[in-house]
């Protein structure tokens, strides 16, 4: 059985973790959370080469297989690694008033009963997980809701975010919010023994607030960020990058203020991100990131703290011109080319058995003998 969650994004307060000790955020303080993300241990990651060097012949021959081994003992400062055994998926599900405008071939009202698949269990997501042996917890992070009694959305970030063409996607203060619950939400999946986080979303005309991110912060023109998203016509596809043009043209004089960039043309789900992501690796836990949406939160989080991308791996192209602008300019490969761009984890689920697999080789196989 998967284990399935429908969170609330509320800071909650935090047990002692093993790992590190919690981030207790209470007011938002970027300058001390750069202050305490440090690199990946590169000591420990020569240790892990060197000893994958006396495994296998001719050196190098476990190809990014092995740079990942290298990648896992320099997150967790320990050769061999550990295992991975408490991986967690979250899915941040949100609505984006830009939607309204027609850039998605979804409707606008989809993502709740998107989401709502996902909690049911019948989700593609679901089926990769469940073989992964990966538990799916799914945050409603702003959704529009009908009934105010069952919208699990913290009260301190607002349902839908704005329509980022003609006004903000949220305040400066929800912004700031949004970045302080994601920090306290990979605080909790710590304390609770997470040892690799999984970052995904689903939400109706999210790409277009991600987009307008990476083509602000790696100088990028509407026209190439824009890609086909849940499968758009040459119409939608206009109508996607005006708005993402308008986007960007108001919020290019904030560009120097994260926050700010976030509240003006992001969303409730990509500042909770950049505050979980943020989170994790002042935590010294790695993040594996989907698609898009992550690609453009981490964008941000490395802006607020450049050493933080040494704490996530890319699980897989998607095909977006928007994510490979971003994680050319991450320095960050993909693992999987596999045309996934169905969102939800699917992707970082497929190659979570990948991480599986690098997380146990120096502990299970024996060094290269030879005289044998």
């Amino acid at each position: 059985m998967i284990d399935l969650e429908v969170g609330w994004v509320g800071t909650r307060g935090n047990r002692r973790g093993k790992k590190r000790k919690a981030s207790q955020v209470s007011e938002l303080d970027l300058d001390a959370l750069f202050a305490r993300i440090e690199r990946p241990d590169d000591d420990v990651r020569e240790e892990a080469r060197a000893a994958l060097d006396r495994l296998v012949l001719p050196v190098g021959g476990l190809g990014r297989l092995g740079e990942l081994v290298v990648w896992l003992a320099g997150v967790q400062g320990r050769t061999p690694p550990r295992p991975l055994a408490a991986i967690r998926l979250l899915v941040l599900a949100a609505d984006h008033g830009i939607a309204e405008e027609g850039v998605s071939a979804w409707p606008s009202d989809a993502t709740a009963r998107l989401a709502a698949r996902i909690v049911s269990g019948d989700a593609p997501v679901n089926v990769v997980a469940r073989l992964a042996g990966v538990p799916v917890h799914v945050h409603e992070v702003a959704l529009y809701m009908d009934n105010d009694d069952h919208a699990s959305v913290n009260p301190r970030l607002r349902r839908p975010s704005g329509h980022i063409d003609i006004e903000d996607a949220m305040s400066h203060d929800e912004a700031a919010a949004a970045i302080s619950a994601g920090i306290a939400m990979a605080d909790e999946a710590i304390d609770a023994g997470a040892d690799l986080l999984v970052l995904a979303d689903v939400g109706v005309g999210s790409t277009t607030p991600a987009a307008a991110l990476i083509g602000l912060m790696t100088g990028s023109d509407a026209s190439q960020v824009i890609g086909r998203g849940s499968g758009i016509d040459d119409a939608t596809w206009m109508r996607k990058c005006a708005a993402i043009r308008d986007a960007m043209r108001r919020a290019r004089p904030v560009l120097g203020d994260q926050v700010a960039l976030l509240a003006t043309a992001g969303g409730a789900d990509l500042a909770l991100g950049t505050g979980l992501l943020l989170g994790s690796a002042a935590r010294r836990v790695p993040v594996v990131l989907d698609g898009v949406v992550s690609a453009a939160a981490a964008l941000v989080a490395q802006r607020i703290a450049f050493r933080s991308a040494g704490w996530w791996v890319v699980a897989h192209r998607t095909g977006d011109p928007a994510q490979e602008l971003a994680l050319d300019r991450l320095s960050l490969e993909p693992l999987l080319d596999l045309g996934i761009h169905v969102g939800e984890g699917v992707g970082a689920m497929a190659a979570v058995p990948l991480l599986q697999a690098a997380s146990a080789l120096l502990a299970e196989v024996g060094p290269w003998d030879s005289g044998s």
